[in-house]
């Protein structure tokens, strides 16, 4: 048995010697390979190096050629522009002013190609839509307009009524004056008697006080007292009833009563001619309907639009812009930021920070550029049509010019040997630009350029 377990053991060793001899061969074989392999990378890496090294040389070799060359170009080109310098018998300098003016040229005339054809398309898109909005709203809404005065004259029965109201040594016309505030102007004109007064609330109580005394015939200090409160309260009562009345009229509730007053005081209070308490009930509505037809909130634009001139009913009594003014006296009764910043925004003075605000200078520009909504005196008038035909006279390219149509247009012929037909349409918008950058004006002033053809652009 011993044997025998010898004899297996042995077999089993040799069995084991021989598996790991075969494993020996094997693992070498693949060293053997894997050698092989390596050998054959390290014989290709050193190929590829040497490969880069020549394009190296290859490449160093042609930037010297590219640098040699490109230095003989430089001055083969130097020897050009010489010899074309002498042949042309122009600098280097004004070679290139007079290209760059020619591409100056042809970029202006294609400018104002494109220019005029992207105005064209717009105009066809929102002409039609505008128009209907605004010329809707327009007729939806009229508002009455009063003349600009200073005085107010109150008929008499007969010219002895004018030495009553003077009365003994000047007693009575005095005592208007210093109870009213209003300076009475008595005359040569036949039957009648001169107020005149800036603030129209005073002058219309002095009327209303006047008229109380002649048809009553007691004239003297005491009894003017009397009837000066009496029309003092009568005004104050009218005051209140019509801005009642515009809040009704507009559809605009919940106003603070202060408020209330403030937008019935503008009854008597006018602007370029303009009833400042019309304009703004027409402001009121005009906002309304564009910012219904916008899908905006018309209540909120209603209701910006007729507080939009709140500080003029006392701009003669608190200093600064009526803007301002209105802004403190709406943050004063209460009012959202949303209708301040409506308000605030009709004459530009703030930035708009709602469309409703947009609208509202809109609908303002609207109400006061309409024909007859607001008048302004001669002298006025005169130098701003002086001014306009200035601006444009100034202006190069143009020949001369003419504001026609009350200075709500200008018609400019250019010089015909400076301007082609292409640069009009530049010329008209430099124009414009000037006269919205210099001139004060209400509404809008077409600038209408004429050559062979017109260009025609606004100054808004």
């Amino acid at each position: 048995m011993r044997k025998e377990q010898v004899s297996d053991t042995k077999e089993e060793i040799r069995r084991l010697k021989k598996e790991v001899d075969d494993d020996i061969r094997e693992r070498r074989a693949e060293i053997q390979k894997s050698e092989k392999r390596l050998t054959q990378k390290e014989e290709s890496i050193d190929r590829k190096l040497e490969s880069i090294d020549r394009k190296y040389e290859s490449i160093e070799h042609k930037e010297k050629q590219v640098s040699t060359r490109a230095q003989e170009l430089e001055e083969a080109i130097e020897r050009q522009n010489v010899e074309l310098q002498k042949i042309s018998g122009y600098t280097k300098d004004e070679a290139k002013q007079i290209l760059l003016d020619n591409v100056e040229k042809e970029i202006r005339v294609e400018t104002s190609v494109l220019i005029k054809t992207l105005e064209t398309e717009a105009r066809e898109k929102a002409d039609s839509t505008a128009k209907e909005i605004i010329v809707g709203a327009i007729q939806r809404c009229a508002a009455d307009h009063v003349a600009e005065t200073t005085v107010s004259v109150v008929p008499l029965p007969n010219d002895e009524m004018k030495g009553r109201i003077i009365g003994r040594e000047g007693r009575n016309i005095r005592a208007i004056e210093t109870m009213t505030g209003i300076d009475l102007i008595i005359d040569d004109t036949p039957e009648a008697v001169v107020l005149s007064g800036f603030d129209p609330v005073k002058r219309e109580v002095a009327r209303l006080s006047l008229e109380k005394l002649i048809v009553d015939g007691r004239i003297h200090p005491a009894r003017i007292e009397e009837m000066v409160q009496k029309s003092e309260k009568e005004v104050a009562q009218i005051i209140k009833e019509a801005g009642e009345q515009a809040t009704f009229d507009v559809g605009v509730h919940s106003l603070h009563p202060e408020l209330v007053k403030l937008l019935g005081r503008l009854k008597y209070r006018t602007s370029y001619g303009q009833n400042v308490l019309k304009h703004s009930i027409e402001v009121a509505h005009l906002s309304g309907l564009i910012a219904s037809e916008l899908g905006l909130d018309p209540k909120l634009a209603k209701r910006a639009g007729l507080l939009h001139d709140i500080g003029k009913a006392v701009d003669h009594e608190v200093e600064g812009t009526h803007v301002d003014i209105g802004i403190d006296l709406l943050r004063k009764y209460k009012e959202s930021q949303a209708v301040i910043d409506g308000m605030a925004y009709h004459h530009g003075d703030y930035e708009a920070k709602s469309l409703e605000a947009v609208i509202i200078a809109a609908a303002d520009a609207l109400s006061a550029a309409r024909p007859g909504a607001r008048r302004e005196t001669l002298e006025t008038y005169i130098k701003r049509l002086q001014k306009l035909e200035e601006l444009a006279n100034t202006t190069k390219g143009v020949d001369t010019s003419y504001a026609i149509q009350a200075g709500r247009e200008i018609r400019i012929i250019a010089k015909p040997d400076e301007i082609n037909d292409q640069e009009l349409t530049l010329l008209a918008r430099e124009i414009s630009q000037k006269i919205e950058s210099e001139l004060d004006y209400p509404g809008q002033i077409k600038v209408n350029v004429l050559r062979e053809t017109r260009a025609i652009d606004y100054a808004k």
